[in-house]
């Protein structure tokens, strides 16, 4: 009879631990938001637009970017070429050639 009672309050034990890692799942889940996503992804009108405008602003944000290092390295050509610094100089010189030659 002891034994019987020992091995029911083991399994006892058993299920109820996996229903608190049951409901911990399940918690975690509902913090991951997962149905929201779900709902998102089924809607593909609203992901096309959220993707669309995603990349509108990547496209924006690197054209931006991209223009702003520009003139950050033509600032820094000007400067190394105001101190007329001879290695540099050379370089600076050889592609303004070649420019003025290509618009020619």
């Amino acid at each position: 009879m002891k034994c019987v009672l020992a091995g029911r309050n083991m399994k006892d034990e058993k299920e109820n631990l996996l229903i608190r890692q049951i409901d911990r799942w399940i918690a975690a889940m509902e913090r991951l938001r997962l149905s929201d996503y779900v709902r998102y992804v089924d809607d593909r009108r609203r992901m096309f637009w959220s993707n669309f405008w995603g990349g509108v602003a990547r496209g924006v944000g690197m054209a931006v970017g991209f223009t702003i290092l520009g003139a950050l390295l033509v600032l820094l050509l000007q400067e190394l070429a105001r101190r007329n610094l001879p290695l540099i100089g050379d370089m600076l010189a050889k592609i303004v050639r070649v420019v003025q030659r290509q618009m020619e």
